[in-house]
């Protein structure tokens, strides 16, 4: 039954995703859906004390549209996991304010785009290990990263959240590689996670 709970969980994790809900309405349903799907990355034994995720004020100016660049080149990541090696391709780079970003194509069974990120809050404010702008195969799509039209992009870091692994050492997930890691403090998104 656990296969079916992560259908269900990716389900309700895309639906949440393409809905119509304005910032705080998304955030109070991730909320919601964090607190009580049995395939929450919280622990079960946390969910009962779980008062919700820690996020930065929303913040108008984390969002920007970004040119894209042309980008070659494979890269293998070892999560560690049962998924072991993954492989990911270079799919462009994003020019943004805060430095080049790397959007990436899972090359495996029916793909999909992945932009992690580590920024100047990662390990004080934010996840040490960086956060996600997307991770389609996950359903996390048509918020963090938008695909504009004439090579470009629209990234609204106020949808930064943390993977998996940043709540339970159960997960194991690919972190953002050394090009995709900018000094630059984007204080928006989710903070890290708090016992």
């Amino acid at each position: 039954m656990d296969d079916l709970e992560l259908v269900d969980w990716r389900e309700q994790v895309a639906r949440l995703y393409l809905s119509d809900l304005d910032l705080t309405g998304f955030r109070a349903a991730r909320d919601e859906l964090f607190a009580g799907h049995p395939q929450s990355p919280v622990p079960p034994a946390d969910r009962a004390a779980f008062t919700g995720l820690g996020w930065f004020p929303p913040n108008p100016d984390a969002v920007v549209e970004a040119p894209l660049r042309p980008a070659s080149g494979e890269e293998s990541i070892d999560t560690g996991g049962p998924d072991g090696v993954v492989r990911y391709r270079r799919v462009a780079v994003a020019e943004t304010p805060w430095g080049p970003l790397t959007l990436w194509w899972i090359e495996a069974y029916g793909g999909g785009l992945f932009v992690p990120l580590r920024d100047g809050t990662c390990g004080a404010d934010s996840y040490g290990g960086g956060r996600y702008l997307t991770d389609t195969v996950k359903g996390t799509y048509g918020r963090g990263l938008t695909v504009l039209p004439g090579g470009r992009v629209r990234l609204d870091a106020n949808y930064l959240y943390n993977p998996s692994c940043a709540y339970d050492d159960r997960w194991a997930c690919p972190l953002a590689p050394p090009e995709n890691r900018v000094d630059v403090p984007i204080r928006a998104g989710e903070l890290a996670y708090r016992r």
